[in-house]
């Protein structure tokens, strides 16, 4: 940051402690000369003198025009850009007195002294003429000075005073669009993993940081002329908009509760600002998502996800939310289990599965509209990505005690039959719930368990599932009755068997009993801490059991008629 050093004398300015009051300031210099000119600015009372104050500020000229010699002259500068410091700059200006003008100065300075009207008209070498000078040939010049210039300007004056925000803009805007091997000024670049080392060349995303200083408008002007120029591609304008969210918009699913609920007391003055926080983070978001560009890929599904998260909490618009759930859909294979994770807005520590829903159901909504055949592969193996995706936010969603069984299925559902090639994550998400919801009923655990398609576990999970005692028994059998088929079709075609009589009498006990001892499905939890097993379940088991050997026999009957096979031809070929 650079600097420029005015005047010489040293600061003679000093407070009055025997006259000073809690709410005000009483300022003075030291002179033997009385002062004969009082100024005050908002809580602080300067007592100064005409001659070197009239000598360089035009507006005090006017004011003190008709006035008395005799008595101090009184005036009041409340509306000053920049309050107390801004004049004593100027004051000390007038005075001789040493001060050093830096770009986080530079701007109520320059903005007083036009107030004051401190130009060329009323003195040779004045201070605005000064600082404008300091302005092009340093401020903008630097980098993080135009940065830093332009959010001052803005926050005392916003646009109207364009004499400073413009050029900064401009200058900044030219700096970004330069090819990186001509970038020589410093820059902070403080992205995971990154070391800068000498003679490395700059990232192509090296000023995004720096900007995301910027208020919203302003961030929204300087990258709405970077795209205006078409000179980056649309995925560095996305990186940008996400090191600004990422900077103004904490993550719900990782900070604290929301304001105001979950037993928190809080003053009217703290709601106040939670509530000016909440509105100031709304008005972020909604910006952020009218700046994502529409190109593919220039922002990724994971930032879009959180975008919804934070729209979720801040309450965006309704059409904000439904641009983010249709982009965040259509990219919903970039994205991780835990990003579908989407708090509710009264409490933090619930999750909205219907946004979730929402997400998936536009990503299904692409396989409705023709495409090539290099698009269809393309989205075949987003599929099986969304897939593995959903299921392990399904095994999340299921750690909720609370979570209603019936939601439950509706959202394993939501997947089609011809979508899962293999159920394991499947499977293991209804393990989950199962082991979570102790006290489901006998019914309620069958309407979970048939939403598993036993053919299309893998060997190894099917292994686990046979050994599950959360596992209804009729899912048992099903998984059995597969394993079967799997070991007879290894065996070869000479080891086909037809199912034994002990089999079929165990199955179609045990479809009878399920038939008669299922009731209607609920959608709440039973009272029953545990279904116990009567007679029936105990006549289940044995027949179960009886099975079980009966499936042993035949796999064993099926070797030795494979091996008699074997020896016959063995046999026939030697002779």
């Amino acid at each position: 940051m650079k600097y420029m050093k005015l005047g010489t004398k040293p600061d003679t300015f000093y407070t009055e402690q025997a006259v000073r009051v809690y709410l005000w300031h009483d300022r003075s210099v030291a002179s033997d000369i009385p002062a004969d000119l009082i100024i005050h600015v908002n809580n602080t009372k300067y007592q100064l003198h005409k001659f070197p104050l009239l000598l360089k500020c035009g507006l005090l000229q006017r004011l003190c025009s008709d006035t008395d010699d005799g008595e101090p002259v009184p005036v009041a500068l409340h509306d000053i850009p920049g309050g107390e410091e801004a004049f004593e700059l100027c004051a000390k200006f007038c005075y001789g007195i040493a001060i050093s003008i830096s770009a986080s100065n530079f701007v109520p300075a320059m903005l007083a002294a036009r107030f004051l009207r401190m130009t060329e008209h009323v003195a040779k070498g004045n201070l605005v003429a000064k600082l404008e000078t300091f302005f092009d040939s340093c401020v903008l010049q630097g980098w993080k000075d135009s940065i830093t210039a332009l959010q001052a300007a803005w926050r005392i004056s916003g646009w109207s005073e364009s004499r400073i925000v413009q050029p900064c803009i401009d200058s900044i805007v030219e700096k970004i669009l330069l090819p990186t091997s001509k970038v020589s000024w410093s820059y902070t670049y403080t992205r995971p993993g990154y070391t800068k080392k000498p003679h490395q060349s700059v990232p192509k995303d090296w000023w995004t940081e720096d900007i995301s200083e910027l208020d919203i408008e302003v961030f929204r002007s300087v990258v709405s002329t970077v795209r205006a120029a078409r000179m980056l591609p649309p995925p560095l304008i996305g990186e940008a908009l996400h090191v600004y969210a990422c900077k103004h918009l904490p993550d719900p699913l990782y900070c604290a509760s929301a304001p105001g609920v979950n037993g928190q007391a809080q003053s009217s003055s703290m709601a106040a600002d939670a509530e000016e926080t909440i509105a100031k983070q709304r008005r972020v978001l909604e910006t952020v998502v009218t700046m994502i560009p529409s190109d593919a890929g220039s922002v990724t599904g994971r930032f879009l996800l959180r975008l919804l998260r934070v729209a979720n909490y801040v309450g965006a618009s309704s059409s904000t939310r439904a641009q983010l759930i249709r982009q965040a859909g259509s990219q919903l294979d970039e994205a991780k289990a835990v990003d579908l994770l989407i708090p509710l807005p009264s409490d933090t520590q619930a999750y909205d599965v219907g946004a979730a829903e929402a997400v998936l159901e536009h990503f299904l909504a692409q396989f409705q509209r023709p495409a090539a055949a290099d698009e269809r592969r393309r989205m075949s193996v987003a599929m099986e990505k969304v897939v593995r995706i959903f299921d392990e936010y399904l095994q999340t969603i299921a750690l909720d005690g609370e979570f209603p069984i019936g939601k439950f299925v509706d959202l394993a559902e939501c997947l089609p039959d011809i979508a899962r090639n293999d159920h394991d994550g499947l499977y293991h998400a209804i393990d989950t719930y199962l082991k979570e919801h102790p006290d489901l009923s006998k019914a309620d655990k069958k309407r979970l368990c048939r939403l598993i398609d036993c053919r299309k576990l893998s060997p190894d999970v099917r292994a686990q599932a046979i050994s599950n005692d959360r596992m209804p028994l009729r899912t048992i059998v099903q998984l059995l009755f597969v394993e079967q088929e799997r070991t007879i079709g290894a065996g070869g075609s000479h080891a086909v068997a037809p199912p034994n009589r002990a089999s079929v009498h165990a199955v179609s006990g045990l479809t009878a009993i399920d038939r008669e001892d299922e009731p209607a499905p609920t959608d709440h939890k039973s009272d029953v801490h545990r279904p116990r097993r009567g007679v029936h379940s105990e006549r289940a088991q044995g027949e179960a059991a009886a099975m079980a050997r009966s499936l042993s026999t035949s796999t064993k009957t099926a070797a030795r008629t494979e091996r008699t096979a074997e020896e016959r031809g063995s046999r026939l070929r030697n002779n």
